[in-house]
C-alpha cells in the first residue's frame, strides 16, 4: 500500500486588493485518488479553504496558464523568484459578485511535491477502479 504524500508550505494570500499575506498551504496526496491533490490553506489555526486540485493542472500551471473556471494557474517569475499564481473564485457575495483570492507559492516547493506525488503513482499511469467505486456508491445509497 502507498503512503499519502505530505507537505506544508508558507505561501502568500492575497485577496481583494489587500496586500499578501503569508499562510499555510497544506499539500496532500493519496494514491486511491490518484488524479487529485487536496490543499487545506490555514491561518492562526483557522482553515480559511480546502480546494481540490487536478494533479496534472498544477503541474501544467507550473509551465503555463491553465484554467477556464473557478480554479486558474500560471507561472510568475520577477527575475529572482519563481512562483506559481492560483486564483481561486469562490462563492457569490452578497453584492453579487463572487469571493476571489489569489495565493502564490514558491514554484520549486511545488514542483518537488509533485515529484513527490509522481514516486508514488507515476504521471501517466493513474487508473481508477470502477468496480471499487461502483461498490461504494452502492453501499452508501
Amino acid at each position: 500500500m502507498n503512503s499519502p504524500v505530505h507537505q506544508t508550505l508558507v505561501v502568500q494570500l492575497q485577496a481583494g486588493e489587500t496586500d499578501r499575506c503569508p499562510v499555510f498551504a497544506h499539500l496532500a496526496y493519496d494514491a486511491a485518488d490518484p488524479f487529485a491533490l487536496t490543499v487545506v490553506f490555514s491561518h492562526d489555526g483557522h482553515v480559511l479553504a480546502r480546494w481540490t486540485l487536478d494533479r496534472e493542472m498544477v503541474a501544467e500551471g507550473l509551465l503555463r496558464p491553465v484554467g477556464i473556471g473557478d480554479v486558474r494557474m500560471r507561472p510568475v517569475s520577477n527575475g529572482t523568484l519563481d512562483e506559481l499564481r492560483l486564483e481561486f473564485l469562490g462563492d457569490p457575495r452578497t453584492d453579487g459578485d463572487r469571493h476571489h483570492a489569489v495565493v502564490y507559492a514558491w514554484a520549486p516547493a511545488v514542483s518537488a511535491f509533485l515529484r513527490d506525488t509522481y514516486a508514488v503513482v507515476p504521471q501517466g499511469q493513474e487508473e481508477v477502479r470502477v468496480d471499487d467505486f461502483l461498490a461504494e456508491v452502492i453501499a452508501g445509497g
